[in-house]
């Protein structure tokens, strides 16, 4: 599986120029210090901030924004990549105790929908749902690559639950996104509908789905993993 934070925006942009490229190391904290502004302010007034505002919340030159990133769209796109990046390692990192890769799988689909559970504040998913079809229609393969870090996850435990006989994925990397896409439109739904019934029943209702599309082995094939 593929590191999702392996190469962001911020070393994309940390790369554009021969100038930047010789103090790499300064212009990628420039960049992550304008994404971590852009994330600040988006939490604050949604996606409506402007560039002045990221300078000053930013303590980074306007010039030097636009050396790293061509434009505002750019700075939105680094932002959601570095969150969804870091949620997949969170992810990942809090899947490592469960027991099999079936208990994985589940854990990444329910956890995906926690941030629409109760009555707190949306502007998170709300922000991440709006932003994903507007730059989709501008940078359909750049939103692709972004979005893959809970792909990687997915077809992992999918390849491994086929191995120990636990699932009977017809084709992991398809099945892992076609989940993803099913998985994301719920979220993108629920960011904004309402909810007529519990998150943890959606995210139940979603997994056994998704369950059912993997493919459980029939009893006769049922392997105990270990």
């Amino acid at each position: 599986m593929s590191n999702p934070n392996s190469t962001t925006w911020a070393d994309h942009a940390a790369d554009r120029s021969p100038s930047v490229r010789r103090s790499r190391a300064r212009s990628v904290q420039q960049a992550q210090a304008i994404t971590r502004a852009a994330h600040r302010l988006v939490r604050e007034k949604g996606s409506a901030f402007t560039t002045q505002e990221l300078t000053r919340e930013s303590g980074v030159a306007l010039q030097t924004i636009y050396r790293h990133f061509s434009s505002k769209d750019h700075i939105l796109l680094a932002l959601v990549e570095e969150i969804i990046a870091a949620e997949a390692l969170r992810m990942q990192a809090s899947a490592r105790a469960l027991p099999d890769p079936v208990a994985r799988l589940r854990f990444y689909i329910g956890r995906t929908l926690d941030a629409l559970r109760g009555d707190g504040d949306r502007t998170g998913p709300r922000f991440i749902t709006a932003e994903h079809w507007r730059l989709h229609q501008l940078f359909p393969d750049e939103m692709a690559r972004i979005a893959q870090p809970f792909g990687d996850l997915v077809e992992q435990e999918l390849r491994e639950a086929a191995e120990l006989g636990l699932l009977r994925p017809r084709d992991p990397a398809h099945d892992a996104w076609f989940a993803m896409k099913l998985v994301t439109s719920v979220y993108h739904h629920y960011a904004f509908a309402t909810a007529h019934e519990p998150v943890e029943d959606i995210a139940r209702r979603l997994w056994g789905f998704c369950l059912a599309a993997f493919g459980t082995p029939t009893e006769s094939e049922e392997v105990t993993p270990g």
